[in-house]
């Protein structure tokens, strides 16, 4: 299996160099031009939908089954092996369904995750007004708890996978630009090997190359062009740019000891300390020219929406606000996670759009699994 390398090491970059610290015999080297957990990562809020997702069959349900599972053995995982502890809110997810929303489809996926083993719950108003009092039930018809669903601080995520993979011999290399790299054709299965990497900090010999740079994969994929017999379209990724801000408060909203992540009509309320939380995100999408910018009346929206769904917000101290850019597939499903066409040992781990967190387990298993063929 020999040496394996890593282009990226966002939470998806990082995850795979962990799980593949986990299989002897490989030599795992992880080369990003920035420090970890920069780019789409850093700009995540960590917000697992999973169970309460309306994927109920196919991929997309399969990779959060399993996603889902492997986060409850690997935080505790990582916070043994690097005794750092890592913000993971177990409390849950609730979703608000506003007024005239179809509360059938709720109910049918209820149904649906009580067949295969998940749990989820509808609130009435009542309950949901005895739960959060701090919720403005006014224009809210039901709710939709799912006790089993999470949410995780991205970058401290993504520092202990780094460090527990480090502790495992890995190699990581930042502040390094990759350059070029060299392949060779492979007339045994009618295909091309990529052999050798090169970067302004020297050559690297490639047993299997694992491309997770998130939107700057598009233009590493450049470098392999498909052979005449991949029929295939070329990797384009699309930026969509979020915004968030984090807000204090005099005192935690609702009941100290329930603190759930709060979603509604594409909005999160997360509570990510005592008396902070983190509310967002915008969804905006780039212009003809492939540019889009933060525009400051989107995040203000958000804010007021959130305000909206929970009034005592409108009194909070803005600490920060943020922005970064999504990876988005264009003309295919998110993610993006198998061989490049016409290459034996190129592996694609990007576009993960905005499931980057929640799928980031998922895709270094599969990674690991293409690697060892088990």
């Amino acid at each position: 299996m020999g040496q394996v390398v890593i282009i990226g090491c966002g939470v998806i970059g990082a995850a795979i160099a962990y799980e593949l610290s986990l299989v002897t015999g490989l030599q795992v080297t992880v080369l990003d031009c920035q420090s970890p957990a920069q780019g789409a990562t850093s700009a995540a809020l960590g917000v697992m939908m999973g169970v309460i997702s309306k994927k109920v069959k196919g991929r997309a349900w399969r990779l959060r089954q399993a996603t889902i599972q492997r986060y409850e053995t690997l935080i505790p995982e990582l916070e043994a092996i690097t005794g750092r502890q890592i913000p993971f809110n177990r409390t849950g997810i609730l979703m608000l369904c506003l007024a005239g929303e179809d509360l059938a489809s709720w109910e049918k996926l209820v149904t649906t995750r009580q067949s295969q083993g998940w749990q989820l719950e509808i609130w009435d108003t009542a309950q949901l007004q005895s739960r959060c009092p701090q919720l403005d039930c006014q224009g809210i018809a039901a709710a939709v708890y799912s006790p089993q669903d999470r949410q995780v601080e991205p970058t401290a995520l993504t520092q202990a996978l780094v460090a527990a993979a480090k502790s495992n011999g890995v190699t990581f290399k930042f502040g390094v630009t990759v350059e070029e790299a060299e392949s060779i054709s492979d007339p045994s299965s009618n295909s091309r090997t990529c052999c050798q990497i090169h970067t302004d900090a020297g050559k690297l010999e490639v047993d299997w190359l694992v491309i997770a740079a998130g939107l700057g994969s598009t233009q590493l994929t450049n470098w392999f062009p498909a052979p005449d017999t991949a029929n295939t379209s070329p990797l384009i990724l699309k930026p969509v740019l979020g915004q968030a801000l984090q807000v204090k408060l005099n005192h935690p909203l609702g009941h100290s000891d329930f603190q759930p992540v709060i979603a509604g009509n594409d909005l999160n309320i997360v509570p990510v300390g005592e008396r902070e939380y983190w509310v967002g995100a915008t969804v905006e999408f780039p212009d003809e020219q492939g540019e889009v910018v933060a525009e400051a009346a989107l995040l203000e929206q958000v804010r007021h929406e959130a305000i909206t769904f929970c009034p005592a917000l409108a009194d909070a101290t803005i600490v920060r606000t943020w922005s970064g850019k999504r990876p988005r597939p264009e003309g295919r499903p998110a993610p993006v996670i198998e061989p490049l066409p016409g290459y034996s040992n190129v592996l694609l781990a990007t576009g993960h759009y905005r499931n980057g967190i929640l799928l980031a387990p998922v895709t270094a298993q599969m990674i690991r699994e293409a690697i060892t063929n088990e």
